[in-house]
């Protein structure tokens, strides 16, 4: 079942992120409380989960942006799109960016986007057959410490 995460997940959702690129589950500091409120009361910020058998599989985060630019109509970005290994090539993931996709539709986003830094093949073709399309823009990423 593809939903939004529920306030009460948080412990689940990052015990899931240990398959994205985490080494530890974080701390439960009051600044990961904080981060988890400020994304719960954001309306732009939807951290969608794929449950089966009353667990998380799968999930991605869709941000909407609010924009001045293509008639002030937002877009959408895709973030953090993970399936824990046993559950991948079922279509979890894929019910995760449809999800997405369906947000920043009825959003009235004039585009979504993704990035990842994934290189094999599989994991492109997943993007790919998703409808997400790597040679219509050029990405940069600059990491700040």
């Amino acid at each position: 079942m593809v939903r939004e995460i529920a306030e009460t997940e948080l412990e689940e959702l990052l015990e899931l992120y240990l398959h994205l690129h985490e080494g530890t589950v974080p701390e439960m500091t009051e600044h990961l409380k904080r981060a988890w409120n400020t994304i719960l009361q954001d309306e732009n910020h939807h951290v969608i989960v794929n449950e089966v058998a009353g667990k998380i599989v799968s999930s991605c985060v869709c941000v909407v942006i609010p924009n001045l630019t293509r008639s002030v109509r937002p877009y959408a970005l895709v973030e953090n799109v993970v399936t824990c290994p046993e559950h991948r090539g079922r279509g979890y993931g894929t019910e995760c960016l449809n999800y997405a996709k369906k947000i920043a539709e009825e959003q009235g986003c004039y585009k979504i986007m993704l990035l990842t830094g994934a290189k094999d093949r599989p994991t492109l073709q997943f993007y790919g057959n998703a409808g997400y399309d790597s040679s219509d823009k050029t990405a940069f990423v600059q990491w700040l410490e």
